[in-house]
């Protein structure tokens, strides 16, 4: 039997959970695993690769200052999300913001301090990085069109300081990164969707708010018709061998995501759109493996 004690425990660690998104860090941790040992460093060994010490340091120093991005973000979005999402907010309620902001403080300084262990530079990254996220959930989220696309490149930061890390830099990469850069874009456009009522009450000037939702239907579909660009250069001029098949995939599947978009009419089909949405670019993180899977069993050593 579980005490009094131990489940308000149990739920402010579940709220602890909520407020940092710990699966959006966990998927980021495995974004940078895999494209430090597929993409950046393709011909080491992967033991070498995954036991580098400055990677994980550069790891570590990204879970903790996304942990402290969302803790801030949910901080100024708190009324927002009472209107938008009452059960989360009442969960994430569970923490006080007084200790919210404790730990957001605590967690961007570690952030820079594992960050320090590798290299001055990449605590002057991280620092210019919580800043931007700071910005972001303070001021730029609240204007059109720079907090869709300042969102869209946080989200991608933290593989930009492996590409520096690395010294790494190719054509493919960019490809790559526009390709995501798009996915990502047409996510937060769905979020404006999602969260509407919210942004009307409180005054955040977003696409859906200022042009309307038809209008912002219209730029989320050109948004993903904008994919196929980066999606046909990946597959027609580099050798991606079997991740080939998951830009086929996205091909196939994306045409009809626009449709369910436009005829999207109630708050449950833009979080329909936005799951499917979040879970093509899980399977899309996964995916780079296939560029190289036989690297798996035999790239080791």
């Amino acid at each position: 039997m579980v005490s009094r004690p131990q489940k308000i425990i149990l739920l402010k660690l579940l709220s602890l959970v909520s407020v940092v998104r710990g699966y959006a860090i966990a998927l980021m941790i495995a974004a940078q695993l895999f494209t430090a040992a597929f993409i950046l460093s393709p011909e080491a060994p992967l033991s070498e690769v995954l036991l580098s010490g400055n990677l994980w340091w550069l790891i570590l120093a990204t879970a903790l200052s996304i942990a402290g991005g969302y803790i801030i973000n949910n901080f100024y979005d708190q009324e927002k999300d009472l209107i938008n999402r009452p059960r989360r907010s009442k969960l994430d309620q569970m923490l006080r913001q007084q200790t919210k902001l404790s730990g957001y403080f605590i967690l961007n300084f570690a952030s820079v301090l594992a960050a320090s262990a590798v290299s001055f530079q990449a605590a002057l990254f991280f620092s210019g990085f919580i800043f931007l996220m700071w910005y972001y959930s303070h001021r730029l989220k609240k204007i059109i069109f720079i907090g869709n696309l300042t969102s869209a490149i946080l989200s991608v930061m933290p593989l930009f300081i492996l590409v520096v890390y690395f010294k790494s830099f190719s054509s493919i990469i960019v490809v790559h990164a526009c390709f995501l850069l798009l996915l990502l874009a047409s996510r937060e456009l769905l979020k404006d969707l999602e969260n509407l009522t919210g942004d009307l009450v409180l005054g955040y000037k977003t696409i859906p708010v200022v042009y309307g939702v038809r209008w912002a239907k219209i730029i989320g579909i050109l948004l993903i018709a904008l994919t196929f660009v980066p999606s046909m250069v990946l597959i027609l001029y580099y050798d991606i061998h079997a991740m080939r098949y998951y830009f086929y995939m996205t091909m196939a599947i994306l045409p009809y995501g626009a449709l369910l978009l436009w005829r999207a009419r109630e708050r449950r089909d833009y979080l329909i759109l936005h799951a499917l949405l979040r879970l093509g670019i899980i399977v899309g993180v996964f995916s780079i493996v296939l560029l190289n899977p036989e690297r798996l069993i035999y790239g080791w050593f």
